[in-house]
């Protein structure tokens, strides 16, 4: 089986390929194909790729090219893990929207929405080529903002799905709390990727949500960057994104008292290549576990697998909404569990949401929509009309300002901006 990765000299490829070594019985896989533009990162994360299948003893073949049509041709899942612009254009994103008072983040507000316009095109072009060369092959989305992303190429009728390690991240946490195999451990997981609640935890089919929150509320707080009494007042668990809604002021605060995200990101990176290149590392440093992504290996394995081998099982991924949120159109990509198998991903049935949330999740979908005309059309006043429905912005003087802050920040990779 070959499967390929769409930015493949990413520092966080030598995770995907920790994962494919160690689940080899979950899914053989015989050639891994790394895509890639940047042929010195390509080389230096193939070359760990190597050795580290080689030093677990797993036999797939690694293909290292810049050509995507060449790594796609014969896969049968491509994944997509590409920054458009690297961590420069995520620097950006962070740093602009604090000029207005908003908050600076690479998939949420202002910034995501300058990430989504850059990104959308590129990732049609790959999938058209992914469509010419490898047309029964599934797409996997792991790029951001994955809910945009993924609806983008469910809209070009491709055979997308959209994953995120923020689900598992959780249930691997509350299965280690609670002393059982993460098999065991399922989530009552609902909203919009990056704009989550999880409302349910079951251990073999018992909510035991309470009694987590009764133990662990303040670490898991702590963890969110919210208030351990916001936590017992709701009853549910928000994900680490919420923070950007529910306490903003206080995380622009912090942004603009420390250097970005994206600066302690590229730093890290060039220490991991650093590595990368040192013949002598044949497994996974214990640095990537802080670049982010964790269980991404896990993720997009268990997904693999149900596609490729019809497992019907429940995996929570980004799909259509297709009725299962009554508040929303059924065009929308909502992030919830769902059946997995040979024909896709089919939502199951969700608990009717409360107001709360489902103000919140219909406020972003609906910005969503205006993001992705944005994105897939150009102009000044598309870009406004998404700014002024998003949540966190919704007001026209500062619609304006963010909207010429955007576009002069983004120019390079907005070609409709020339002229």
């Amino acid at each position: 089986m070959k499967l390929a990765v769409v930015g493949g000299g990413s520092t966080y490829t030598p995770e995907l390929i920790d994962g494919f070594a160690r689940l080899r019985d979950e899914l053989p896989v015989s050639e891994i194909a790394l895509i890639d533009p940047d042929a010195a990162r390509l080389e230096l994360v193939a070359g760990v790729s190597r050795r580290m299948l080689a030093h677990a003893g797993h036999p797939a073949r690694v293909l290292a090219t810049s050509s995507v049509a060449e790594g796609v041709s014969g896969a049968q899942v491509v994944l997509f893990q590409l920054r458009v612009g690297g961590q420069a254009a995520r620097e950006l994103d962070e740093t602009w929207p604090l000029r207005c008072g908003c908050v600076g983040q690479e998939t949420t507000g202002a910034g995501g929405l300058a990430k989504a316009l850059r990104t959308v095109p590129v990732v049609l072009r790959i999938a058209e080529t992914v469509r010419e060369h490898a047309p029964d092959a599934w797409i996997v989305d792991f790029t951001n903002p994955v809910g945009i992303v993924t609806r983008a190429l469910l809209d070009a009728g491709h055979r997308a799905i959209g994953l995120c390690n923020v689900a598992i991240g959780f249930q691997r946490r509350f299965a280690a709390w609670l002393g059982a195999d993460p098999a065991r451990v399922s989530l009552g997981h609902v909203g919009l990727n990056h704009l989550t609640w999880e409302r349910a935890v079951h251990l073999d089919g018992q909510d035991v949500l309470p009694d987590l929150l009764a133990e662990h509320g303040q670490e898991i707080a702590g963890s969110l960057g919210l208030r351990p009494g916001l936590l017992r007042r709701l009853g549910v668990v928000p994900s680490y994104y919420l923070r950007y809604f529910y306490a903003h002021d206080a995380v622009v605060r912090e942004q603009r008292s420390k250097p970005s995200r994206a600066a302690e990101v590229a730093e890290m990176e060039a220490r991991l290549l650093e590595l990368y290149a040192d013949p002598s590392v044949v497994e996974k440093p214990e640095l990537l576990s802080q670049r982010g992504g964790a269980f991404y290996s896990e993720a997009a394995v268990a997904l693999i697998a149900s596609l490729l081998g019809d497992r019907g099982d429940t995996q929570v991924v980004n799909v259509r909404n297709a009725g299962t949120l009554p508040f929303l159109g059924d065009e929308a990509v909502i992030e919830v569990p769902a059946a997995v198998g040979a024909g896709g991903a089919v939502p199951l049935p969700v608990a009717p949401v409360e107001p709360l949330y489902a103000g919140l999740i219909a406020n972003v979908s609906a910005y969503e929509t205006l993001a992705l005309e944005a994105a897939l059309h150009g102009g000044a006043d598309r870009v406004r009309d998404a700014l002024l429905a998003h949540p966190l912005i919704g007001q026209d003087e500062l619609a304006e300002e963010l909207t010429g802050l955007l576009l002069e920040a983004g120019r390079e990779h907005l070609p409709w901006t020339v002229g």
